[in-house]
């Protein structure tokens, strides 16, 4: 039997990094080095698709023997995207906007294996409402959990959780930036499934 091709995660995120951990498969991370501008006129849809299918190309590149997942996460309120704040002031001010309303975290997801000609991408929507939240409930938040290198400024995995009133998802790890069932499903695609890794392989 041929020894399954590496697996790659084309992110530096360790929120994605520690979600496919869970999977118990070995992989290895690289950076994509992609450029996130979006293009005029784009969707947050269109562009969290264009970008996981960019960084997963860009990686697969350079390791075309390689099974590489490449993943982006925007935040669409009203149709606009909200990325990543950077900062504490633009996180005040993301949460100021997204106080009281719906948000749908669009999180999409590729798998590109040159070797094996296979390219897929699927993306996650998860629709979240937020609380009407207070100066103070935003600065609690912020000061505890400094998610500036998060999405919208969403880290539900933490004390952000306190911030929603109601998250509907069909892939419940995909707020948090990887959607793992999905992924499960891409890999199997392209030829690995992470049932069928051996124990030595796991590190067992």
């Amino acid at each position: 039997m041929p020894a399954p091709s590496p697996l790659i995660l084309a992110s530096t995120s360790r929120y994605r990094r520690e979600l496919l951990q869970r999977l118990r498969v070995p992989f290895e991370v690289e950076s994509p080095g992609v450029d996130e501008t979006p293009l005029p006129g784009e969707s947050p849809r269109e562009l969290a698709l264009r970008l996981a299918l960019a960084k997963a190309q860009a990686v697969a590149a350079r390791h075309p023997q390689a099974v590489v997942i490449g993943s982006d996460q925007v935040a669409d309120l009203a149709g606009e995207a909200i990325g990543k704040p950077g900062n504490h002031e633009r996180a005040v001010l993301q949460l100021q906007r997204m106080s009281g309303h719906a948000v749908v975290f669009q999180t999409a997801l590729a798998v590109v294996c040159r070797a094996r000609s296979f390219e897929a991408v699927d993306i996650a929507p998860v629709a979240v409402r937020f609380r009407h939240l207070s100066a103070p409930d935003i600065e609690t938040y912020l000061r505890a959990e400094q998610p500036y290198d998060c999405a919208g400024s969403a880290k539900s995995e933490g004390l952000g959780i306190a911030l929603l009133d109601a998250i509907d998802s069909d892939d419940p790890t995909a707020l948090v930036g990887l959607p793992l069932i999905r992924t499960v499903r891409l890999l199997r695609a392209a030829g690995l499934d992470v049932l069928a890794v051996d124990g030595a392989a796991r590190g067992q």
